[in-house]
């Protein structure tokens, strides 16, 4: 029996145009052929991110907390970032974000886990890292949202109780924080190389 997992396919499409272009995010329809139908979906075309859960020497993983105005809510969150740089390899867009999110940079990178956040309705892949070995970069001038966002170190145990316990409900945390705690539950042994193939992410599978 194959391992258990998720397997690649990808059904015939008849037609795909932008229904809604936005500020940030585009609409796609798209028509395509599935067994004896022709089905239309609409999706947000998502260029994918990166995440970054930052672990210095005590084992205390570095939160952020930042306003998120369709949940109405200042979540906790990893420095994170989209892949909107035409070209730019996913562990060089992670070291930047870190960069420019808490002014961070790290000389040992892992792969902790890859997924993605909601694939009925949008395209978006996330990979989050792993970054140990830690120092301070230059200060970043940070706007928007990120202009008051705050920085919060805790222990790695704090945090997973804190995602058991309902207190947060940012996806990529949540994952981050219980993958990471299995890891280190196993000796950090299972971690993937930080260049290591994306075959998950939609326009990074071929």
């Amino acid at each position: 029996m194959p391992a258990l997992g998720d397997l690649p396919f990808s059904a015939p499409v008849v037609s795909s145009e932008t229904a809604f272009t936005g500020a940030v995010w585009n609409v796609r329809r798209e028509r395509f052929d599935y067994g004896e139908h022709e089905l239309v979906r609409e999706f947000v075309d998502h260029p994918g991110a990166v995440a970054v859960l930052a672990v210095d020497d005590h084992e205390r993983v570095l939160l952020i907390r930042q306003y998120r105005h369709p949940v109405r809510m200042r979540e906790i969150e990893l420095p994170a970032g989209l892949l909107d740089i035409e070209g730019e390899n996913p562990l060089v867009a992670a070291k930047r974000e870190l960069a420019e999110e808490v002014d961070l940079q790290a000389s040992e990178w892992s792969l902790l886990t890859d997924f993605f956040t909601s694939p009925g309705s949008n395209s978006e892949a996330i990979r989050v890292f792993l970054a140990r070995g830690l120092s301070t970069t230059p200060a970043f001038e940070r706007t928007a949202e990120e202009a008051d966002l705050e920085l919060h170190w805790v222990s790695l145990d704090d945090a997973v109780d804190a995602v058991l316990n309902r207190r947060i409900g940012n996806g990529i945390a949540c994952v981050a924080l219980l993958a990471a705690h299995v890891h280190r539950s196993r000796g950090w042994a299972a971690l993937g190389r930080a260049d290591a193939a994306w075959p998950q992410h939609p326009q990074l599978r071929d």
